[in-house]
Parts: C-alpha cells; structure tokens; sequence
C-alpha cells in the first residue's frame, strides 16, 4: 500500500518539507532577506531525505529502456511512459529472483524506494521487485524458456523416441505421498500385472524441487533394466507445477538415455517437461494407460491370431495335399522311367545322325584335299621334268639360267632332268633373237560399240542445231 500523501497545503507545512531533519541540524548560511543558503550537496540530501520520508515505498508502471547489466550484475534501466521517464536501479540479489528476464521495451510495474543519487542529483527507484505488465511472472518465465529451449532444438520432433511395446521395469519420478503414484500403480499393475515398478521419490513441489526432479529423471536412466521413465505429478496451480517449468528438469529428460513420458497435471495443463519428453500424457492415469498394452487385450489379440493362423495353416495344407495329388496322377510320376528311356532312344538318334553327318563331311574334305593335291603335283617342277623339260644351272654359283647371255663358252654348266643330272661345259652362246615391235591391239566389241554410241550422240546433236 502506499503511504499517505503530504500535505502540501502552503504556509508552515509546506516549508517543514525542506526542514532538516532532527538528527542531522544544518546552520545554513543566510542571505540578506534572512533566507538560507545552501550548498548544492545540502540541497540534494534535502531533496532525498523528503522523497524517502514522504513518498517511500511506491508502485510505478512504464516501459523499460536503456536497460544496461554491468559485470557487477546490478540492472540499470529507465521506466517511461508518454510524457515523462524515471531511472531505476535494481541490485543483484533482487534481479537473480526474478522468475523473468529484463529487456528493453517490456512494460512492467515495480515496486521500490523513491530517492536521490546524491552524485548527479537524480532522483531514481531502487527497486525491490518486478512483474510484467499484463503477463503474469512465471508464465513470461515461461515463455521466454520455452522459446530459448525450442531454439536449441530441444523440442524437435525427430528427436522423439517411440515407447518400447513391452517395457519390463519401469521407473516413476514423482512424490511417494502423492495421488499421483497410487493411480499410475494401479493402472499399471491392473494392465499388465508382471511389470516391474521402480519409484524414485522426490518432491514435486516447492523451492529447489526442480533441481531434485532433475536428479532423479538422471538417476532412473542409469538405473539396470529401466526401459521408460515416467515424471509427474497431479495437478495444481501454475505455482504448484513449476518445478516441471525449470530447465534443469527440460534438459533432463532432453538428455534421458531412455523414453521420458511426461505427466504433470491434467489435460489443459502443459510444461516445459511435456515439450520435452519423448510423450505427453495428459494425466498419470493417462501414463499408466500409455506405457504398457492391456493383459487381456494383449490374450484377445494373441486368441485371434491364433484363430487366424490355424485356419491359414489349414487352407495352405489343403491347397498343398491336392496339389501333390494332382503332381501324382501326371504320366510322369506313373511311369517315371518311360521319360528317360525316351530321352534314352532320343539321344541315341541324335549320336547316329552326329556320326552320319561327321562321316559326310570328312568324305567331302578328302575330295576337295585330293583335288588340290593333283593340281599341286601338276604344276610342281617334278611334273614339269617328267614331260621332257629339264633345269640348267650356272655351275658353280648354282644360279638358275633363263637367258643365253648370262654364259660365255667355256663356262660349266649343270644340267637337272627328270632322272639324274649331268655337267658340261659352254662351247657356243646363241642370244635370244630381238623381239618385233608391238602391233597395235584391236579394239575390242566393248570398245567399237562405245564409239558408235558416241558418234551417234553427236550426230543426233548436230542434227538438232541445224
């Protein structure tokens, strides 16, 4: 609440603002018309000591600007509206409360002690706490987390992991005491009664129980044979279900080596862990229903597979006995050996018409062999020398003779007929007479009846000009 207004009626109230104060007597100079003077710090202390008498505690609404954290952590921003602004100092200690984060141009009400910064003479709020404006505290924290984390990826759909279909040992973080634990017990154990259950205590509400929810959902994922983890509690207020808004609790189940089913609260309730986790449930009891399959469903499904399968094994048996009765009264498998006798007797013939055929060809090959041959031998010089011809040779260089004039008398000569050989000697050269001049060759029919051909062209072609 703030205090009462001063009175600022003129006359001896008025001039009490300005009055040091008992503590702190002043003997301020005096000008000519008995008013006092002061010196600027005077002043100043003046000013401060009526604003934190008078004014004190207030609430101020506005927007912030200027907003500067140095490294000593305190907050220094301006507060303004449309016709004026005022500056604001908030320390460390107050600004690391704050459930939201300071940022030029959100308009928020605080509240604080109205004074003077003596050095520069300016009048500022030392604040004592923060609330946005419109939006509640922890639902800007809120926000403002959710859209950090959702930046960093945690929220990626890809990342999501399917339940395993039959988990054998389940771990629950949530309070001992709480209802919360006796519903998701007896949907589990009702569901299927031979999974094992693992509580692991810790509060789920109040100052630091986000820290320890974060600790337990690391201790659950280490822990032998836990396939799922289920994190939750019943529902409250926004307040009561904080410690799931945290982002140690976020980062915990974004990091879980195992599925993270969320169930915080009721349907209409979402936190930070429900972004995170791998599945939402809208309630505890909606997590005990989502992290095991029904017993007697599961037996149902089972009887009706079964059902299923027998008859599919009864037709496929039937399908096959009459196939195989069909396969039995062919030829074949009747008189099985009368196919390869027959392969037999076909085979037989194909080798004799193979030896017939091989046979032929030979005979032909043989002819056209012998043939050549005969041709070969009558024209071979052997054949030639039996006809009365004979071979002579330059003796010694064994060169063949073919003309008169490579011999002189009195060169030895050998002589090769068509039995045995002889040698002599050149008593008289005999050249070869010098051959007639070449008589010119007739022309062929071809070549008269081309020269027709062209003289009548030409005459047909004289004709047509004259």
């Amino acid at each position: 609440m703030r205090p009462p207004a001063p009175d600022r009626r003129r006359g001896e109230g008025s001039a009490s603002l300005f009055s040091p104060p008992s503590s702190q007597p002043l003997t301020p100079q005096r000008a000519l018309d008995g008013s006092p003077i002061y010196t600027v710090s005077e002043l100043t202390r003046q000013v401060r000591d009526v604003l934190e008498r008078y004014l004190g505690l207030v609430w101020v609404t506005g927007e912030i600007s200027n907003l500067r954290v140095p490294a000593s952590g305190h907050c220094y921003f301006t507060l303004k509206d449309n016709l004026a602004q005022i500056s604001v100092v908030m320390w460390r200690t107050i600004a690391a409360l704050l459930k939201f984060q300071l940022k030029d141009g959100l308009s928020v009400i605080v509240q604080g002690e109205l004074t003077v910064y003596e050095p520069r003479g300016q009048y500022q709020i030392v604040a004592r706490r923060a609330e946005p404006l419109g939006v509640g505290e922890l639902q800007l924290a809120f926000l403002e987390l959710k859209e950090r984390l959702a930046r960093e990826g945690l929220f990626d759909q890809e990342r999501k992991r399917p339940l395993p279909f039959l988990p054998r040992r389940i771990a629950i973080v949530t309070s001992p005491t709480g209802a919360a634990i006796r519903d998701m017990l007896n949907v589990i154990h009702r569901r299927l009664p031979w999974a094992q259950v693992v509580v692991c205590p810790t509060r789920v509400q109040g100052e630091g129980a986000g820290e320890e929810i974060a600790q337990m959902i690391r201790l659950a994922g280490g822990l032998p044979g836990v396939d799922v983890i289920i994190a939750g509690r019943g529902g409250g207020s926004l307040e009561d279900l904080w410690p799931f808004n945290e982002e140690a609790v976020a980062r915990a189940i974004a990091a879980s080596g195992v599925p993270v089913i969320s169930a915080v609260g009721h349907e209409t309730d979402f936190t930070m862990a429900d972004f995170a986790a791998d599945v939402r449930a809208l309630t505890p009891t909606d997590a005990g229903n989502k992290v095991v399959p029904d017993a007697r469903e599961l037996a149902a499904r089972v009887s009706t597979l079964a059902g299923r399968l027998g008859q599919s094994l009864l037709g496929r048996t039937k399908a096959a006995n009459e196939r195989l009765v069909g396969i039995a009264q062919q030829y074949v498998m009747r008189r099985p050996l009368e196919r390869i006798r027959a392969r037999e007797q076909r085979l037989d013939d194909l080798c004799q018409q193979l030896f017939r055929d091989m046979s032929h060809i030979l005979s032909l090959q043989r002819q056209r062999f012998e043939s050549a041959a005969g041709r070969l031998e009558s024209l071979s010089p052997a054949s030639v020398l039996g006809r009365g011809y004979s071979i002579t040779f330059k003796d010694p260089e064994g060169a063949v003779l073919r003309d008169a004039a490579d011999v002189k008398p009195g060169d030895l000569v050998r002589t090769r007929l068509a039995k045995g050989e002889f040698r002599a000697r050149t008593v008289e050269v005999e050249p070869a007479p010098a051959k007639p001049p070449a008589r010119p060759t007739r022309p062929t029919r071809a070549r008269k009846t081309a020269r027709l051909t062209v003289k009548r062209k030409r005459r047909s072609r004289h004709g047509k000009e004259g």
